[in-house]
């Protein structure tokens, strides 16, 4: 899980440095349609809780209902204190991505 958080900063900072680079198809198509998504919940997670690390990721998956998607990951922190798990939902509208809300919620599993 480390490795798909290195791999999903270094594909952020690489499309953040040439992005005037034409990206071929056969290379996009292999970043998941979550990864934007991903890399929000990692943001937002890191504001909430600044003191702790997070030391593992996973996407859970997606549900789309009318016109909105959820987006549900869980992230795993680690402070001096404890080690937790957060679940992030992220609702959006699904054609245009406008983010309605996102949700946290805290797990010791």
């Amino acid at each position: 899980m480390k490795n798909l958080l290195v791999t999903l900063g270094l594909i952020m900072s690489v499309h953040a440095s040439v992005a005037d680079i034409t990206i071929p198809t056969q290379q996009h198509e292999q970043t998941p349609a979550y990864a934007k998504w991903g890399a929000l919940a990692v943001k937002e997670t890191k504001q909430k809780y600044p003191d702790a690390n997070i030391v593992d990721y996973l996407h859970i998956g997606s549900e789309t209902k009318d016109d909105t998607t959820i987006e549900k990951f869980k992230l795993w922190l680690k402070d001096d204190q404890r080690e937790f798990g957060v679940i992030i939902h992220i609702t959006f509208t699904t054609n245009t991505g406008n983010i309605i809300k996102i949700d946290f919620q805290e797990t010791d599993r």
